[in-house]
């Protein structure tokens, strides 16, 4: 009998909802700039029961970002290629983040009540610089878009907090030092300095947290996350309390595996295009799949030969593609674990001849059901690594994020091979898929910075445990 995924979706709010000034939903906008879509999620949290909920989304490739125009500094390329100046950034982000407030039928000024602004665009970069420029460009879009400076960084009191929520935030108790759902960053480090999208890996790990509660799954800490978007992200938290630690950061490739064996078909643009483009074909399911497993498995470890899962070796500066500091994470005991094809990405060629095999010799549909299977197996090895480092404890919970996760069978075959490991007795309660774990993060983080937490509904603190706002208190009183 197989495993039932827990798959998290959350329901939409209505706009008179939203409108009516009684209610108390918060309204937060994430802006994504990834390698390969950019997006705007507006979210709104019931601050009276502590569940977000989706208002709209709006999503566009990166690569049809505008060309840069003659007196631009180029700071920065996708996985892909595409370049970016501070000035076209800016501009995908106002036209992004101004489209989703316009589809939602909503104010820029009057109704979003704050702005998190995120990247996933990091492996083409060569230094950490290159990231605060962007992070720059990012600012630059939402300003360009009318959202004022104020709800974008925390409030400095509770007078700063909009009237209506002033009752639901706990500032004056707690004040915002960091932790996002109980969780700080790596100690004595930026963040940048470790793994080039540390932010990432943060803000997906709050995003899983909060949308596990749509399927109820006790997603608190220990727990690890994994956001498979084109770049590999995500963290491993410690059991501490009140705050635990990170103590393991994901890196590399993720969706990148795919979109490189999609490449092979011929079916969508050798340079720039991705799995997303053709991702519309239904999975292979049935006697079909049953038929064809033998052969599935046969060219998924054909792949799986390629592409290298394993603790960040010392001394290197990029894996993946991503810019790391092993030596960094290492002095403070944060194991780097990456997901490589070749050496930086080396083999892709090798992934895009297996591709164009199996579609000249199968089908579509066939080919996705070896990603699939490779991507099941790529999650298993993941945390296989992470158990052989003492990571992994008896109550940890997996969450997993991200296009190349959570489409087609992978959540069934993750939960197939994580079974295996044999890392909890019941798997489908301490594992849960959640969809745009990155904008759910947004709404987790602005939260944070504004202490709007609730503490009959805890974001924070240990696995079946009660809300840990006392002990904050008492940790910050010292």
């Amino acid at each position: 009998m197989g495993h039932k995924p827990r798959i998290a979706e959350s329901p939409s709010v209505r706009l008179l909802d939203l409108k009516d000034k009684s209610k108390s939903y918060f309204i937060v906008a994430s802006v994504e700039v990834g390698n390969t879509t950019t997006k705007c999620i507006l979210t709104a949290t019931d601050l009276e029961a502590g569940k977000t909920k989706m208002i709209t989304k709006t999503v566009s490739m990166t690569r049809d970002v505008r060309l840069p125009k003659p007196g631009e500094e180029v700071f920065g390329k996708t996985l892909n290629g595409v370049e970016l100046t501070r000035e076209s950034v800016g501009e995908l982000v106002r036209d992004t983040l101004l489209g989703a407030v316009k589809k939602a039928n909503l104010d820029i000024e009057t109704d979003i009540h704050f702005v998190v602004r995120s990247t996933g665009v990091v492996a083409g970069f060569d230094s950490p610089d290159e990231v605060g420029e962007f992070i720059k460009a990012l600012a630059d879009g939402c300003l360009l878009a009318g959202v004022p400076p104020n709800r974008m960084t925390p409030p400095m009191s509770i007078t700063n907090i909009p009237d209506r929520f002033r009752k639901y935030s706990k500032l004056e108790k707690v004040i915002f030092d960091g932790a996002v759902a109980s969780v700080t960053p790596p100690v004595g480090a930026t963040g940048v300095e470790i793994v080039a999208n540390e932010m990432e890996g943060e803000l997906a790990t709050a995003g899983i947290k909060e949308g596990a509660k749509w399927v109820d799954v006790d997603f608190r800490n220990p727990c690890i996350s994994m956001d498979f978007g084109t770049t590999l992200d995500g963290r491993i938290i410690s059991p501490d309390l009140p705050y635990a630690r990170t103590i393991g950061n994901f890196c590399g490739y993720a969706g990148a595996i795919p979109d490189a064996i999609i490449k092979g078909t011929g079916l969508v643009d050798p340079d720039k295009g991705t799995a997303l483009d053709i991702s519309d074909s239904k999975p292979l399911g049935g006697l079909s799949l049953r038929f064809k497993s033998k052969m599935i498995r046969e060219y998924a470890e054909r792949i799986l030969e390629y592409i290298v899962i394993e603790k960040v070796p010392k001394g290197r500066k990029r894996y993946g593609s991503v810019p790391v500091n092993s030596e960094a994470a290492d002095a403070i005991k944060v194991v780097l674990i990456g997901c490589d094809v070749g050496n930086n990405g080396s083999d892709m060629d090798k992934l895009s001849e297996l591709g164009a095999e199996i579609y000249e010799k199968h089908n579509l549909k066939v080919l996705f059901a070896v990603i699939d299977e490779v991507m099941g197996r790529v999650v298993q090895q993941l945390i296989k690594v992470a158990q052989d480092e003492g990571l992994v404890f008896e109550d940890t919970a997996v969450g997993v994020t991200g296009r190349a996760g959570i489409s087609g069978n992978k959540p069934k075959l993750i939960l197939k091979y994580l079974h295996e490991l044999g890392i909890n007795s019941n798997i489908e309660e301490h594992v849960v898929f959640v969809d745009d774990g990155l904008a759910r993060g947004a709404a987790v983080m602005a939260r944070c910075m504004n202490s709007l937490g609730t503490t009959f509904n805890p974001l924070g603190g240990h696995r079946g445990g009660k809300c840990i706002l006392g002990q904050r208190i008492k940790l910050q009183n010292k």
